[in-house]
């Protein structure tokens, strides 16, 4: 696939059930945290979609770019269709959501997960997890992976890269 196969575009209303089913399918394998609908309206407006070039309605991955302090943002969400993988669409969500977070003036940006090789490619470095804010936690108490999580955490600063 082509960047030329696929679109990255904010997510919209009509997006909504097929974010939901996307991340569900991840949640339900512990990868990833679910969310549920009302969660995914109350936040639209964090969200990032990768759309099939040929059907702009086919939603092939998500990401989110979740602002939780002054100069602090979280990547999260973070799913791509596994027919998919592989492709550059998660390297393009995660990247337009770095751009986002530059222009808001945001220069930190950090993420949890299972995949840190991909983070790695992005120039994220490990972080501890106690130096993230305790609001971060918040979500953490509705995963059922906490509180024995092995997700690493990790952080990109626009002044190291």
């Amino acid at each position: 696939m082509t960047p030329d196969s696929f679109k990255i575009r904010n997510a919209r209303m009509d997006d909504v059930r097929a974010i939901y089913a996307l991340l569900q399918f991840f949640a339900g394998r512990n990868l990833l945290l679910g969310r549920s609908l009302s969660s995914l309206y109350d936040h639209l407006r964090d969200f990032k979609v990768a759309v099939a070039g040929e059907d702009p309605q086919q939603v092939l991955g998500v990401c989110s770019l979740h602002i939780c302090w002054e100069n602090l943002a979280e990547i999260r969400s973070l799913a791509i269709a596994e027919s998919y993988q592989g492709r550059g669409i998660g390297r393009a969500l995660v990247e337009r959501c770095l751009a986002e977070a530059r222009d808001f003036g945001i220069s930190r940006v950090f993420t949890l997960t299972y995949q840190p090789g991909f983070f790695k490619k992005l120039q994220f470095l490990p972080v501890d997890k106690s130096e993230l804010p305790h609001k971060v936690w918040s979500d953490c108490i509705n995963c059922p992976m906490f509180p024995d999580c092995n997700e690493e955490a990790l952080i990109w600063d626009k002044e190291k890269v």
